[in-house]
C-alpha cells in the first residue's frame, strides 16, 4: 500500500500563550468617550473639523443676533431722509489726516449737478474732517416698537454725515436699511420653515406610519401641489392679499404662503424615512407595549433621522429668503413701509440709475452671504450626519 505524503501544517494566527483570565483589554478614556458620546455629540466632534462650516454657522448666528438689536447698530434710523444727499456715494473711512492719527473719520462731501445728464457729483471736501462716534446718541427710534431710545453703536459727526454704502433716491442711508431689512428677510425663513416642517413632519408621518388610504391621500395631495408651477403660484397668492391690509398681516401672509408651498419635499422624505423604520424591531417592541402613533412617531421613528431633517432645513431656509426677494422685487412681496432686502432691491431695479449709480447694488450682498453660509454649513453638516464614517 503506498504511503501518503504529509501534509504541510498550516500557518495559524492564534497564540500559543495560556490563557490569563486578569488580562483585560481596557479601552483609554478617549474610546470611552466616544463610545459613549449621543448621536448629536458625535455629529458635533464631526462638524468642528468642517471650519467653512463652522465658520458660515458664526456668521449666521451673528446676523440673526443684529436683528435684535438693529435700532442699536444702524447709524441712522429706517426712514431718516438726507435731502442734500440724494444718490451720494459711499464715504471712505480713514484714520490719518496730513500726517496725523486722528482716529475714524470720513470727509465731508461737496456736490454739483451735472447739467447735461442731471447727475449729482460729489466730491470729498478734506477740509471738513467728520470723526465716527461710537456708543453715541444720534437718531431717535422705538426699540422693537415700544420703547423709545436714541442710542446707537456708531453714529455720524453732530451735523455731519456718514454714509459707508451711500444713500437712495430719497437720501437714505442704504447701510442702516440693509440693517433694518435683515430683520424683515431673515425671519421669514425661520417662520416659514417652521410652517414647512410641521406640515410636512405630520403629513409626512401619517402616510408613512398608517401606509394604506391615508399614504395614497398624501401622495395625491402632494402630486397636486408640486403640479403648479411654482413662480406662477406665488405670484398669484401674493397679488390676492389685499393691499389694505396691515404691513404686518401683509408679513405674516408672506411667510404663510411660503410655508405651504415648500412642505411637499419633506412630507416624502419623512414617508420614505418612515416606511423603513416603522418594520425596526424597536419600533415593533414599541406597539406591542401600547405606546400610541404618535409616541412612537415622535420619540422612535423621528430621532433616528434627525440629523436628515436638520440637513434639511438649512438648506430650506435660504430658498424662503430667495422666495421673499424674488417677490419682492416683483413687487408682490413686502410692502412699504415694510422694508426687506427684497424691496431694497426693488428700489434698485432701474438700470439706468444703477449704471449712474452702482451702490445701490450693494443691497444684494448680504442676500448671497447668507445664502452661501446656509450652503456651506448644510454642506458640514451633511458630511456630520453620519459620524461613523
Amino acid at each position: 500500500m503506498r504511503k501518503q505524503p504529509a501534509r504541510e501544517k498550516l500557518p495559524h494566527y492564534v497564540s500559543d500563550a495560556a490563557f490569563d483570565p486578569n488580562v483585560t483589554d481596557t479601552p483609554t478614556p478617549e474610546q470611552e468617550r466616544y463610545y459613549q458620546a449621543s448621536s448629536l455629540l458625535l455629529m458635533w466632534w464631526k462638524l468642528r473639523r468642517h471650519r467653512l462650516a463652522v465658520a458660515s454657522g458664526v456668521f449666521l448666528l451673528a446676523a440673526y443676533a443684529s436683528i435684535l438689536i438693529s435700532e442699536l447698530i444702524a447709524p441712522y434710523h429706517l426712514h431718516t431722509r438726507n435731502a442734500a444727499f440724494i444718490y451720494a456715494p459711499p464715504q471712505r473711512v480713514h484714520f490719518f489726516h496730513e500726517g496725523r492719527y486722528i482716529g475714524p473719520f470720513v470727509y465731508g462731501m461737496d456736490y454739483t449737478l451735472n447739467m447735461e445728464n442731471l447727475e449729482r457729483v460729489y466730491t470729498p471736501n478734506t477740509a471738513r474732517v467728520q470723526p465716527i462716534r461710537f456708543f453715541c446718541r444720534g437718531d431717535p427710534y422705538a426699540f422693537m416698537g415700544r420703547v423709545a431710545g436714541d442710542f446707537h453703536f456708531i453714529c455720524p459727526m453732530e451735523g455731519g454725515t456718514m454714509f459707508l454704502l451711500g444713500t437712495d433716491r430719497l437720501g437714505r442711508d442704504i447701510l442702516s436699511r440693509i440693517v433694518y431689512g435683515a430683520r424683515v428677510s431673515l425671519t421669514v425663513g425661520l417662520v416659514g420653515i417652521s410652517i414647512s416642517f410641521t406640515f410636512g413632519i405630520v403629513f409626512g408621518g401619517l402616510a408613512g406610519y398608517y401606509g394604506g388610504w391615508v399614504d395614497s391621500l398624501v401622495q395625491r395631495t402632494i402630486e397636486i401641489i408640486r403640479s403648479f408651477p411654482e413662480l406662477p403660484l406665488w405670484m398669484a397668492l401674493s397679488a390676492a392679499l389685499p393691499t389694505t391690509w396691515d404691513p404686518m398681516l401683509i408679513y405674516f401672509g408672506i411667510t404663510l404662503i411660503l410655508g405651504l408651498m415648500d412642505w411637499t419635499g419633506l412630507a416624502r422624505a419623512v414617508r420614505s424615512k418612515l416606511l423603513a423604520l416603522r418594520e425596526e424591531d424597536f419600533a415593533l417592541a414599541a406597539m406591542l407595549i401600547g405606546a400610541r402613533p404618535s409616541r412612537i412617531i415622535m420619540r422612535h421613528l423621528l430621532p433616528n433621522f434627525l440629523s436628515h431633517l436638520i440637513v434639511s432645513a438649512t438648506l430650506a431656509v435660504p430658498s424662503m429668503i430667495l422666495a421673499e426677494t424674488a417677490l419682492s422685487f416683483l413687487g408682490l412681496g413686502m410692502r412699504p413701509p415694510i422694508t426687506s432686502w427684497g424691496v431694497l432691491l426693488n428700489e434698485a431695479q432701474d438700470i439706468n440709475a444703477v449704471a449712474l449709480y452702482p451702490w445701490l447694488i450693494f443691497t444684494m450682498l448680504p442676500i448671497i452671504l447668507v445664502v452661501l453660509a446656509f450652503n456651506f454649513l448644510g454642506d458640514g453638516l451633511r458630511d456630520a450626519a453620519d459620524p461613523y464614517k
